[in-house]
């Protein structure tokens, strides 16, 4: 489990937990645990672990947005970055992240798992409960509203 922490971390902090993250990865690896037994042998544990906690990060938000009608996301502590997101200047990623916030949640789901995850599409799929066709199309569409609030940047597909 301590292997997949930081991706489960990132995964809760991209997904809305913000400073609640390390809760939602706590209870997702309990949840995890209790679940191994259903767990089907040969199938890859990554995109398992995160749809846990994707699912665990939903349910929080949701509450949160019951009691606070709508808070608004977090805003992406530097400890959590890797080193290639430093890469990037502060401001575009800022720049970035407000234009993601910006998108629906089902558009920010899939490319927060794509390109900020680095999830391939079938593990998009199976952390998102989607059909793999439709986490494609989510995607380009995605990318293409980025495009129209990033006009003067690039979006890389």
């Amino acid at each position: 489990m301590l292997r997949h922490a930081p991706v489960a971390k990132r995964t809760a902090v991209f997904l809305g937990a913000g400073s609640e993250a390390d809760d939602v990865v706590q209870e997702s690896f309990v949840k995890a645990y209790r679940a191994l037994g259903g767990f089907r042998d040969g199938s890859a544990f990554r995109p398992w672990l995160l749809r846990i906690v994707a699912n665990e990060t939903r349910n929080l938000v949701r509450s949160r947005s019951r009691r606070w009608k709508r808070e608004e996301l977090a805003v992406l502590p530097e400890s959590v970055l890797d080193p290639a997101d430093h890469a990037l200047s502060s401001e575009r990623r800022q720049e970035l992240l407000a234009a993601l916030k910006e998108l629906p949640e089902q558009y920010r789901l899939v490319v927060t798992c794509r390109y900020l995850l680095d999830l391939d599409e079938q593990e998009t799929a199976s952390v998102l409960g989607w059909p793999r066709g439709t986490v494609k199309s989510r995607l380009h569409r995605a990318l293409g509203r980025l495009r129209t609030q990033l006009p003067d940047k690039e979006v890389q597909r």
